[in-house]
C-alpha cells in the first residue's frame, strides 16, 4: 500500500501529536477500505483560521474540529490524490478535556473521522451516521483506544 500523507502546520499549539501518529491513524483509516494507494494532505490551524474557512465552506461562523476537502477528480485520471484535511488544535484540545478523552485518543478520532470522509463516508442521515461511528469505533479499538461514542442509556 502506498500513502502519500503530507503534514503542514499553522498552528502555535505544543500538543500536536507526532507526525509518524497523524501518518499511522490516516493509514489505518485508508487501510480500512482496501485502498492501494491514496494521497491525504492535512493542513493544522488555529482556530481564526479554522473559523475562516469553516465560514467560507460550510456557511458556519465558528472554528471547527476538522474540515475534510474531498478531491474532485476523476477516476480516469488516475491520480490517488483523496483530498485535504484541516485540524483545528485548540478545537480538538479542548473537546478531548470535555469529553474526558485522552488528547491522543480524540486526535486519533478526528483523524480517522475526517478521512472516512475523503473516502465518501458521511453521517447527514441515521443510517449514514450509524456506518461511520460503527467503523470509526472499530478503528479506533483496534488501535487501543477506547470507543468514541458514548451510548446514551434511559433509565
Amino acid at each position: 500500500m502506498a500513502y502519500q500523507i503530507d503534514i503542514e502546520s499553522n498552528s502555535q499549539s505544543q500538543q500536536i501529536p507526532a507526525v509518524a501518529d497523524l501518518e499511522r491513524w490516516i493509514s489505518v483509516a485508508l487501510q480500512s477500505q482496501k485502498l492501494a494507494e491514496a494521497e491525504v494532505s492535512v493542513y493544522i490551524v488555529d482556530e481564526d483560521e479554522s473559523q475562516e474557512l469553516n465560514a467560507q465552506y460550510r456557511g458556519r461562523d465558528y472554528p471547527t474540529n476538522v474540515l475534510s476537502f474531498p478531491a474532485d477528480i476523476a477516476e480516469e485520471v488516475g491520480v490517488p490524490l483523496l483530498g485535504d484535511l484541516v485540524v483545528c488544535a485548540p478545537v480538538v484540545e479542548r473537546e478531548a478535556q470535555e469529553q474526558g478523552k485522552t488528547l491522543q485518543a480524540h486526535w486519533a478520532h478526528m483523524l480517522i473521522h475526517g478521512t472516512l470522509h475523503l473516502v465518501g463516508f458521511d453521517h447527514i442521515d441515521d443510517d449514514e451516521a450509524e456506518a461511520m461511528e460503527t467503523l470509526e469505533t472499530l478503528i479506533l479499538t483496534s488501535l487501543g483506544y477506547p470507543a468514541p461514542y458514548q451510548e446514551i442509556t434511559e433509565e
